[in-house]
């Protein structure tokens, strides 16, 4: 599987007609600083095409993205820390919730879960709340490249159960390592 186009669609930050044209969504959710920005960049060999920063909570709108003409990817902004005010995370989460629980849509759920840090309570909580929806759940632990090589090993058994009955895809968008896996997972 491959991805030859990709390109910004628009921002979503409420209903949109966009969202209900039967075209297969694939919503790309973690915590803020997970990388979500940089696999989406990575996947569509792209390194521009979803706006990257070191800075949390970069992403304040549901960003659309349409791949080959025949899915969209959903970037959405992180929940957990952010350097925003209190409002602002409320609002994010609000737009998040509203898109995964209450738009009326079906996507696919990318859960990002940094490797380094493990998941979180915020992710844990995520994904129990991806499950009691019924979603399509895939879990990609991000980052890998940063766990030393003679650790990798432990951490990924560690992840693989502590996401029990859930495919664990390890990522790194600086090696491509998962790359091809994922797309095969999300494009089939």
């Amino acid at each position: 599987m491959e991805i030859t186009s990709a390109q910004f669609v628009q921002g979503i930050v409420g209903p949109s007609d966009i969202l209900h044209n039967d075209t297969p969504q694939i919503a790309f959710v973690g915590r803020s600083n997970a990388g979500k920005s940089s696999l989406l960049n990575s996947l569509t060999g792209k390194n521009k095409l979803a706006i990257t920063s070191k800075t949390p909570g970069r992403t304040k709108e549901i960003n659309l993205f349409n791949i080959n003409n025949t899915h969209y990817f959903l970037d959405l902004p992180g929940y957990g820390y952010a350097r925003a005010s209190g409002e602002t995370k409320q609002k994010l989460g609000e737009l998040i919730a509203w898109y995964l629980f209450e738009s009326n849509t079906d996507p696919t759920v990318v859960l990002l879960v940094d490797a380094v840090v493990r998941p979180t309570k915020d992710d844990l909580n995520m994904l129990q709340d991806l499950m009691d929806d019924k979603k399509r759940i895939v879990v990609v632990a991000n980052k890998i490249d940063k766990i030393k090589p003679s650790k990798l090993h432990k951490r990924l058994k560690e992840l693989t159960q502590e996401f029990n009955g859930f495919r664990l895809i390890p990522y790194s968008s600086l090696t491509g390592v998962g790359k091809d896996e994922l797309l095969v997972e999300l494009l089939q």
